[in-house]
């Protein structure tokens, strides 16, 4: 995998370098100071295949720079380095396309292992596509698969819950903005995001529909608008409100989709719906198990469609989804659903 590395600051050039290069299957590491420069390298080099890039800098800034690289590079990845400072503009950098971003460490002389972990993850998710299905078998992912659980869907429906991760915010923007003003059931949302950017997503994500979005507190009263977890937060529900708290990561997220899908399963049992979005790992299809053993209704966005299949993947690998569809056809269903 070669590697484009785009940031202004040469103490942040050398620290992404070093981590970048750790990863064994890294071949080559290229350094562009600012957006123009790194335009200028993709436009004279094919082999780049992943971006890692700064979002504030002098010259070109990384979200002009990726909006010209996916007008004429669409398939390059493109992944953001974030501060905390910059959650708005991070956001319209992943409407614009880039596949995830990487807040960067507050304090670069002390590094955690759990930043260290989550960026090497990220690294070889989006950039290395290869490396998406080392834990998925190939012979049950397919849409005709006979793993794929055929039946109809639950004539009354009083819920809807729906995670996602890498890719996760681009495409909750394309289904938010085809829901209905008014709607019918409440609609719960765990995009895996780090503190402080979800209460800019949740409102980005509430400007660009008619319905009400807002970020998940606990004890919160549910009605039907959609709620949207809180970075760092487990989300769960009990019957009539939503609880959120600090338990242990799980699958190295906090938050994780489990915990919503599999409280969800216990509250609207016959009478729920799931939707398991983009995004690397495994997170969702235990709490899919979990909504299937209780009549619940599980669907899951086609390969084609994610930037990455490994969430949907593994869902279908378990047996526990009875339909594999399209962005498209999802945010069709979904609109069908909460009219």
């Amino acid at each position: 995998m070669n590697v484009l590395i785009v940031d202004d600051s040469a103490f942040m050039r050398k620290v992404i370098t070093d981590f970048v290069k750790k990863i064994p299957c890294v071949k080559n590491v290229d350094l562009a100071h600012n957006g123009q420069e790194a335009l200028d390298k993709i436009k004279l080099n094919n082999d780049i295949d992943l971006v890692l890039m700064d979002v504030e800098m002098p010259i070109m800034d990384g979200l002009t720079a990726l909006k010209k690289i996916k007008s004429f590079q669409r398939d390059l990845p493109v992944m953001m380095l974030s501060a905390l400072n910059n959650r708005q503009v991070t956001i319209e950098a992943l409407e614009a396309g880039a596949a995830d971003f990487i807040e960067k460490p507050v304090n670069l002389l002390s590094i955690s292992q759990d930043w260290t972990d989550d960026f090497k993850a990220k690294v070889l998710m989006v950039g290395d596509k290869k490396n998406q299905f080392q834990h998925i078998n190939h012979g049950t992912v397919g849409k005709d698969s006979t793993s794929i659980i055929s039946r109809p869907m639950p004539g009354a429906i009083n819920a809807l819950v729906i995670g996602a991760s890498t890719g996760g915010p681009k495409t909750l923007l394309e289904i938010i903005r085809s829901l209905p003003p008014v709607l019918r059931i409440p609609i719960f949302i765990v995009q895996h995001m780090p503190k402080g950017f979800t209460a800019s997503f949740a409102q980005r994500m509430n400007s660009e529909t008619k319905c009400t979005v807002v970020e998940a507190k606990d004890g919160m009263p549910i009605q039907r608008q959609v709620y949207l977890c809180p970075g760092d937060y487990h989300m769960t529900l009990e019957t009539g409100k939503i609880k959120l708290n600090q338990l242990p990561k799980l699958h190295g997220t906090r938050p994780a989709v489990d915990y919503l899908f599999i409280s969800a399963a216990e509250v609207y049992r016959t009478n729920l719906v799931a939707v398991l979005l983009t995004g690397m790992g495994r997170d969702g299809a235990k709490g899919m198990a979990e909504i299937q053993g209780l009549g619940g209704y599980n669907i899951v966005e086609d390969e084609q469609s994610c930037v990455i299949f490994g969430m949907p993947g593994s869902a279908v690998e378990l047996g526990v989804v009875n339909e594999v569809l399209s962005l498209t056809a999802i945010k069709k269903r979904i609109n069908q659903i909460t009219r």
